[in-house]
């Protein structure tokens, strides 16, 4: 049986309307604003390390920071730092400020909705930082969960998180920053700090006198670049970069500068 006009024209116009929404995404794509400003505008909150730091002359350094520079390069554009609080750093993104967070975030679900995430680019966990008073007592985050301990983390992070739900008994205290929380401990002012296992050991390495680390991860946490929703140019084009950089060595030579040398901590602030 041959299809009716009026059968024809319904599906002509739905081809239509599918063809002309995919246009206006590709159109919409932050890869456009990208390569007519010549500038990737890149998110980031200095001071998580070693993924973003400052130096004490004013540069920004570390593992994202590298990852951030040579995609600005792959594109033939400049990079662009875009320093952020942590907790403005998705409104950031969704109001324009940046065209992407590589700043160690999470994936949750969460934050899936509000925005795009990659692949996984890199996978941590949690871990507790504790006064060295403490060695024989706390063994495991388990321990920590009693109302006798004071936890430190920092506000809107997946450390906060996770002591919230795995310490429940405990008391928490968030702080604008890792650097203030962890300092409650160092200046035995909390008795324990949640927080990513890179930044963790690498602070525990730094002040051995004032701290101990309990180095097993408790939590699984893959971390992600994020884009704003509905551009799946640009995601397409960040999932491909990462492959090929895992690929080729690059991802691997800036991997052993950040976390397997600490060659550059003398330059940090």
């Amino acid at each position: 049986m041959k299809p009716s006009f009026k059968k024809v024209f319904t599906g002509l116009a739905l081809a239509s309307t599918l063809i002309a929404t995919s246009a206006a995404n590709a159109a919409n794509s932050a890869i456009d604003n990208i390569l007519s400003s010549n500038e990737l505008k890149v998110c980031f909150e200095a001071g998580y390390i070693p993924f973003e730091m400052k130096t004490k002359d004013g540069r920004f350094i570390g593992f994202d920071i590298d990852i951030a520079k040579h995609m600005a390069r792959s594109m033939d554009v400049k990079f662009v730092p875009v320093n952020t609080a942590w907790d403005g750093i998705i409104p950031a993104l969704q109001t324009g400020k940046c065209d992407i967070i590589i700043g160690g975030m999470t994936v949750t679900a969460q934050r899936n909705l509000k925005v795009m995430f990659t692949d996984p680019y890199i996978e941590i966990g949690q871990t507790v930082i504790i006064n060295p008073a403490l060695k024989g007592e706390i063994t495991s985050y388990r321990d920590l969960n009693d109302a006798k301990y004071r936890i430190s983390s920092q506000i809107g992070t997946t450390g906060a998180e996770a002591a919230k739900k795995h310490l429940p008994k405990a008391t928490l205290d968030l702080f604008e920053t890792s650097a203030d929380a962890v300092l409650q401990v160092a200046n035995g002012k909390a008795d324990a700090f949640v927080y990513d296992l890179p930044y963790n050991a690498l602070y525990a390495s730094q002040n051995k006198d004032r701290v101990a680390h309990l180095a097993e991860s408790f939590t699984y946490e893959p971390i992600g670049m994020a884009i704003r929703q509905d551009d799946p140019n640009f995601l397409n084009f960040l999932n491909n970069y990462l492959v090929q950089i895992k690929k080729d060595g690059t991802y691997t030579r800036m991997y052993k500068k950040w976390f397997e040398s600490d060659s550059w901590v003398d330059s940090i602030q």
